[in-house]
């Protein structure tokens, strides 16, 4: 049977880790979807579907995620960053690309951009994890983000994790929604959740310090405008840093998604489509 994102495919890493990722669609520029953080690719049911009509996509499961391997070592931002330029630098005949980053997937798209280790047409960030937003660096949410792994792993173990997961992407298509409960709430996802989080803040703090230069790239910054139950306190400097962050890119596009909070593409996924397209030029 076809999975909704099309054909299933793996990519060996130069360290003989395998990468999984999926093609479907036609004509280009290909489009590329990165999920947030802990997540594999299966958090883009009612986005990828509607954009495999309009172009090529590409969905991928970030290492320790979904069908790919685990990483051993540190999860930082320029090792996920590596992983990614290596699966598209082995797939020339499908860029240039335009690379869709939901959570701490924004910084990872944005950083592998700016190193011009591939062809990149355009960004759309889907409430990324923004440097820019200077609550992350407070030391209560540094205490947050220490906390959460701590409570999620037992969660996990107990299986109460699973149950959190029941209702989040309940409207994606019925594969991608069992891969999303079956590989994003388990152990092992809220293991690499630990592993990602940890280097969060340095890495943030370094993008703070070195910011990205995109010249000559349209990028859309996405930004759920409604207040969530574990970010709503920052929410409202999580948007100023979205619109500070559009403001000061040569070619960035501030776009709010009134009717959603963080995850964007669950709640108003045709914003995300659109965005696309829009890049696209359809």
């Amino acid at each position: 049977m076809t999975h909704t994102y099309g054909e299933s495919k793996h990519f060996t890493l130069p360290d003989g880790r395998k990468l999984h990722y999926w093609l479907k669609g036609q004509g280009g520029p290909t489009v590329v979807f990165e999920s947030g953080m802990g997540f594999s690719g299966s958090m883009w049911g009612q986005v990828q579907p509607e954009v495999a009509n309009l172009a090529t996509t590409l969905v991928y499961d970030r290492a320790g995620t979904g069908r790919s391997d685990e990483l051993a070592g540190p999860h930082t931002l320029a090792v996920l960053v590596a992983d990614l330029a290596a699966l598209l630098g082995s797939l020339p005949q499908l860029a240039p690309f335009i690379l869709v980053g939901a959570s701490w997937g924004g910084p990872i798209i944005r950083h592998l951009a700016a190193s011009g280790q591939v062809a990149v047409r355009g960004l759309v960030l889907v409430d990324q994890s923004d440097e820019n937003a200077p609550d992350f660096f407070t030391p209560a949410v540094r205490k947050q983000f220490e906390s959460t792994p701590k409570m999620l792993i037992p969660m996990a173990k107990l299986g109460l994790y699973k149950l959190m997961g029941q209702g989040v992407g309940k409207n994606q298509p019925a594969d991608v929604r069992k891969d999303h409960y079956d590989y994003d709430f388990t152990v092992r996802a809220a293991e690499n959740f630990a592993a990602e989080i940890s280097h969060f803040i340095p890495d943030m703090e370094w993008l703070r310090d070195n910011p990205n230069r995109l010249e000559g790239i349209e990028v859309s910054v996405i930004s759920g405008m409604k207040p969530g139950l574990l970010d709503g306190k920052q929410r409202k400097s999580i948007n100023a840093a979205h619109r500070k962050t559009a403001e000061t890119l040569a070619n960035g596009r501030f776009v709010p998604a009134e009717k959603a909070g963080h995850y964007v593409m669950f709640h108003q996924p045709e914003l995300v489509v659109s965005e696309v397209a829009r890049l696209l030029g359809k």
